[in-house]
C-alpha cells in the first residue's frame, strides 16, 4: 500500500540522488574542500568551533603516547586485565598494547580484504568475556562486510567463527564500529557503501545501526520483525556509546555539509539521503548537534566525565559535547591539528581516554604523518 509518507520519502530520495550525481566529497574522512552550506546561518544550537582550550573543569590534557608506529589503528577494546587489543585496518593484524606501552601481535584475521575505507575495523568483547574468551571483529571481506568472533587465549587468537554476513561493502562508507550495549546485545554500525538509497530501505543492511544477539541473530525486542535493524536512514555512522542512563549516542559522517551526533531510538529514521543534518520533516529524527564537515568528520566516540568525547578525522580535533540528560550543552574543541587525524576514542580502566591517530591513511595534511605515527595518545580529564 502506498502511503503519504512513502510518497514523501520516494520524492526526497529522487531529489537527493540527483544532488549526489552532481557531486560529492572524496570519501567520508577525506580532505576535499566542503562547499558553502545551503543555509549559511546554522540553527542556534549548532556548535561553533573554539579557537583555544577553555580553562574549566574537565579540561583534557595529553600525557604522552601509549604506543607509537602503529599502522592505521581502527578498533580498540580493553580487556579485563587492563591491556588493550587494537585492530590495524590494512595489515589485518590485532595488536596487544599494555598500559606501559608494550606492543605485541596476537594474530592475523584471515579473510580481511583492505581497500579504500574498508579492512579490519571494529573490535568488541562481551560482558562475559572472562568465561568465554570471545573477541569479536568487524571487517571487509571479498564480497561484504561481516562480523566474526575468535577465542583469545594465552595471548593468541583462535580460528574465526563467522556470525554475521551480508553488510554491503564499498570503497567508502563501510561503517565498522561494534560494541556490546548495556543489554548484553551486540550493536554494529553499517554504512550505505556509497549507495544512498540503501539507507531508507529497511530490507537492506546498509545505512543502519544493527542489534543482534552474541550469536548473530536478531535480538529480542528489535523494532522490526525478524530483523537486526535497530535504526535506519544513516549515511556512515562510526561511533556508538551509551551514557550512564543507558541512552545510545551515535556519530555520523555527513556528505558535504553537516556531520551529526544523534540520540538513537529504536525503529527511528535519521533521514539520509533525503536530509543531511537537521530537518523539519516529522518523518525524520534530527541530530542533537551538527558540525561542518571540515570541523569534524567524526569516527569514534566515548562517554566520560558527563560528556561525549568525539574524535575528528578531517577536523583533526577532539570534541567534548557535555550532556544534560537527553540534551547537550555547548561543545568545545581540543588539540586542533596538534596530532593530526583522530580516529578512535575509548575510556581506559584508569579513567583516562585512549585516542588513536589516523595519519597513515593517505589523507593527512602536512606536517602529518609525523615521526611515530600512527600512535595512541593518553588523555587525562582534569
Amino acid at each position: 500500500m502506498i502511503t503519504t509518507r512513502s510518497v514523501r520519502i520516494t520524492v526526497g530520495l529522487l531529489a537527493a540522488a540527483s544532488l549526489l550525481l552532481a557531486g560529492c566529497s572524496d570519501g567520508d574522512d577525506g580532505a576535499a574542500p566542503s562547499p558553502t552550506p545551503s543555509s549559511p546561518t546554522p540553527a542556534p544550537s549548532t556548535p561553533t568551533p573554539t579557537t583555544s582550550e577553555p580553562e574549566q573543569p574537565g579540561r583534557p590534557r595529553v600525557t604522552g603516547s601509549v604506543a607509537d608506529n602503529l599502522q592505521i589503528p581502527w578498533g580498540l577494546v580493553f580487556l579485563p586485565s587492563g591491556d588493550a587489543l587494537v585492530a590495524e585496518r590494512n595489515t589485518r593484524q590485532i595488536k596487544r598494547v599494555t598500559a606501559s606501552g608494550e606492543v605485541s601481535t596476537v594474530g592475523d584475521v584471515p579473510g580481511v580484504e583492505p581497500g579504500g575505507e574498508g579492512g579490519l575495523l571494529g573490535l568488541a568483547i562481551p560482558p562475559d568475556f572472562e568465561e568465554n574468551r570471545w573477541l569479536y571483529a568487524y571487517f571487509t571481506a571479498a564480497g561484504d562486510n561481516r562480523i566474526v568472533r575468535m577465542r583469545y587465549q594465552n595471548g593468541r587468537l583462535g580460528t574465526p567463527e563467522t556470525i554475521f554476513t551480508g553488510i554491503p561493502k564499498g570503497s567508502n562508507h563501510n561503517g565498522g564500529r561494534i560494541a556490546f550495549g548495556p543489554d548484553g546485545m551486540l550493536y554494529a554500525t553499517a554504512g550505505e557503501a556509497g549507495n544512498p538509497p540503501l539507507a531508507q530501505d529497511r530490507g537492506s543492511l546498509g545505512g543502519k545501526i544493527l542489534r543482534m544477539t552474541p550469536n548473530g541473530r536478531p535480538a529480542p525486542g528489535n523494532p522490526f520483525d525478524n530483523s537486526v535493524v535497530w535504526s535506519y536512514g544513516h549515511r556512515n555512522p562510526q561511533g556508538i556509546a551509551w551514557d550512564p542512563e543507558g541512552r545510545m549516542w551515535a556519530a555520523e559522517f555527513g556528505q558535504n555539509t553537516w556531520d551529526e551526533l544523534n540520540l538513537i531510538e529504536p525503529g527511528q529514521n535519521y533521514g539520509w539521503p533525503v536530509e543531511e543534518g537537521r530537518s523539519d520533516n516529522p518523518d525524520f529524527v534530527s541530530p542533537l548537534a551538527q558540525w561542518p564537515t571540515d570541523q569534524a568528520s567524526p569516527s569514534g566516540i566515548a562517554i566520560a566525565d558527563g560528556a561525549v568525547w568525539m574524535a575528528g578525522l578531517r577536523g583533526a580535533r577532539l570534541w567534548r559535547i557535555p550532556l544534560n540528560g537527553d540534551r547537550i550543552r555547548e561543545p568545545d574543541a581540543f588539540f586542533v591539528r596538534e596530532y593530526g587525524r583522530l580516529r578512535t576514542v575509548e575510556v581506559a580502566p584508569d579513567g583516562s581516554l585512549w585516542v588513536t591517530t589516523s595519519n597513515l591513511d593517505n589523507r593527512a595534511r602536512d606536517p602529518f604523518p609525523a615521526a611515530g605515527d600512527d600512535r595512541i595518545l593518553r588523555v587525562v580529564i582534569e
